[in-house]
């Protein structure tokens, strides 16, 4: 099953629509002429945050409720729904599983030509210490192993830069907030943060291929150490300097997330995934096929760009 050769308006599920990436990329497809559907378990809280002309179906992943409606003559679907920081121990993963699973046989049953599902860029999944980090990758084979004949396009990227985006955020206010950081040893690792901008084109472009590859790696045009973010962020931001940042290799993911969610307005639960794999590289080793990500915004432009649409701290 693939999708026609011409690439025309399609019929797109988007999930997780009121959420950051989801949120930004409706207006995106709506303004490229797709017909948009979004599911909600709320939709009246639903359409208030989405742009004129998006069907809003009431559902759910974890229960099946609505998918089979909403998927009915669906062309692509999105999948963009994580469990972060939800539950005790363990439980953000489970629903995890059961979400994937719930989708992909709605998915199977619709006959959806192509489902598109987001996840990160950190290393395979054999790598990866985070649980957090390691259900996304779980999520991609779950997803792949239960939408029958239709393809599944794992897109994968890297810490996304925009206002909104909680590693956004995080990084902002402690730029601004503190003139001294303890950090344990992820403060030298490598990534290649990428403007919510090119993650959306990216994902646009994505639903109008009439072949794409099972997974597709997405970064921006600098590869950086969190040490070197901070540093360039401060000057783009105009502070006189950036914090002096001291690395502490004992200091555990528990108590650098405590300490993160302290000087943050971030979420404790949304804090503690996020801190767990920021010792994960997330760079792209494999760069996707020509016209999906072919000329994205280096650091700077990006954070520019998202420090213009922030609200003042």
């Amino acid at each position: 099953m693939t999708l026609p050769d011409a690439p025309s308006p399609r019929t797109i599920l988007l999930t997780g629509a009121t959420g950051y990436v989801g949120g930004v990329l409706a207006p995106v497809l709506v303004e490229q002429g797709h017909t948009v559907r979004c599911l909600a378990r709320d939709p009246g809280r639903a359409r208030g945050a989405l742009p004129p002309g998006v069907e809003v179906f009431k559902g759910d992943v974890l229960s099946g409720e609505g998918l089979d409606a909403a998927l009915a003559g669906t062309d692509v679907a999105y999948y963009m729904v994580h469990s972060m920081g939800g539950g005790g121990k363990g439980d953000f993963a489970e629903k995890d599983r059961v979400g994937a699973r719930t989708f992909g046989d709605a998915v199977a049953r619709a006959g959806t030509a192509r489902t598109v599902y987001l996840g990160g860029l950190e290393g395979d999944a054999g790598d990866v210490t985070s649980e957090h980090l390691r259900s996304r990758h779980e999520v991609a084979d779950l997803l792949r192993e239960h939408v029958g004949d239709g393809e599944l396009v794992y897109a994968r990227a890297a810490m996304i830069l925009g206002a909104g985006s909680a590693s956004f955020e995080i990084v902002r206010h402690l730029v601004k907030r503190l003139p001294l950081m303890l950090t344990p040893k992820w403060v030298d690792t490598r990534s290649q943060p990428i403007a919510i901008d090119d993650v959306v084109h990216a994902l646009a472009r994505l639903a109008v291929r009439p072949s794409a590859p099972e997974e597709v790696q997405l970064g921006g045009a600098d590869v950086l150490t969190y040490r070197d973010m901070m540093g360039r962020f401060a000057d783009v931001a105009g502070r006189r300097r950036a914090p002096l940042i001291l690395k502490v290799p004992v200091l555990t993911p528990r108590l650098s997330s405590h300490w993160v969610a302290l000087f943050t307005p971030i979420e404790a639960g949304l804090v503690r995934p996020l801190v767990d794999g920021l010792s994960a590289e997330t760079v792209v080793r494999i760069p996707p096929p020509p016209g999906i990500n072919d000329t994205p915004l280096g650091f700077d432009e990006a954070v520019r760009a998202a420090l213009a649409e922030a609200r003042p701290s």
